[in-house]
């Protein structure tokens, strides 16, 4: 059933038809998975809040197959996407960034996004009140049964599969995260995506060397150019301890050969460092840079006061000057 109320949270028109003639292949061949084992065919839960299914209820085969899963799909075949907040969605409101097709995708999964714990060695503000970590009890028990489902489902699955590890909390910080590293099996079919604040990596790498042999690309949130800001965005962490994993990443790209992506969440204490984080990631071989406008999470209720202010023309010309660059992704 579908959720309206949810949608009128997002702020998302269920009666609107977009008239798009291509079809973004994401409720096709992705889901994410988050805390309560609540299933969603797109990568953000707030571009296509609706649940698809509940793993704790349902096996994930099922799940992909269930009615919701093809009314979701119908919808972009439709080409109303009545589901999708267009007014968030980075494809939706920038159709050249994805190279779409009009002919229907293949229903075959090919990327799983795991989102099923916020543990996390910061607590940055613009995603936070504080630090989040999860370390025993029922919850612990009950996402660590998600990931033995998720394991299951990836142990008979045949086909090239991407597993996306992180966004919501860090990958090597989190027990649940650990655990699913440690526990999945070494098949030639898999590959990773990690999203990680970066701070533990070096620590962490020899404990999970078998992701990195098959590590496709990772992403590095890092708020910050210089140590000032970095230590005042990305609450918890050092200047130091981020310019040494970044070095030993590095070294880590040219033995992996995996792609080496840097997230920069750009508000009002960071804007001007956007042309420096180019400089960084220049000096460590960098191949994309993403810059993201601060999200409302509702962390904060003085939201309008920590947003990068897009309506001054020297943020209008620092934001010109970081998109002539080839390896920049800006809004």
């Amino acid at each position: 059933m579908i959720n309206h109320r949810l949608f009128q949270h997002y702020g998302i028109d269920t009666t609107k038809h977009l008239g798009l003639d291509k079809m973004c292949p994401r409720p096709f061949d992705t889901v994410l998975v988050d805390k309560n084992g609540s299933c969603f065919a797109c990568e953000c839960t707030a571009w296509l809040p609706q649940s698809i299914g509940n793993l704790q209820v349902s096996s994930l085969s099922d799940i992909l197959d269930s009615d919701m899963a093809r009314e979701i799909r119908n919808s972009i075949t439709d080409g109303s996407y009545r589901y999708c907040n267009d007014k968030q969605c980075m494809y939706l409101m920038d159709l050249s960034r994805v190279g779409w097709s009009t002919d229907r995708p293949a229903t075959r999964l090919r990327e799983i996004r795991l989102a099923v714990d916020d543990s996390c060695n910061l607590a940055c503000p613009s995603c936070r009140l504080d630090k989040i970590f999860l370390k025993g009890g029922r919850s612990l028990t009950r996402r660590m049964l998600l990931i033995d489902k998720i394991i299951d489902y990836i142990g008979k699955c045949s086909g090239q599969l991407n597993i996306h590890i992180g966004s919501d909390g860090d990958p090597f910080a989190s027990l649940v995260y650990r655990y699913f590293m440690r526990r999945v099996p070494d098949l030639p079919n898999l590959s990773y995506t990690l999203q990680t604040n970066g701070l533990l990596i070096k620590q962490m790498y020899h404990r999970v060397t078998h992701i990195f042999n098959n590590l496709k690309t990772l992403n590095i949130s890092i708020d910050g150019a210089t140590e000032q800001t970095y230590e005042k965005l990305r609450r918890g962490g050092r200047w130091s301890k981020m310019k040494e994993n970044l070095k030993f990443v590095t070294e880590l790209k040219s033995k992996h050969g995996f792609d080496l992506h840097l997230h920069m969440v750009v508000q009002r204490d960071n804007w001007r460092e956007m042309p420096l984080m180019l400089e960084l990631a220049e000096s460590h071989n960098v191949d994309r840079v993403y810059y993201n406008p601060i999200q409302d999470w509702s962390v904060s209720n003085k939201f309008d006061e920590i947003k990068a202010p897009e309506h001054l023309g020297e943020f209008r010309s620092v934001l010109a000057v970081v998109k002539k660059s080839p390896i920049a992704n800006a809004w």
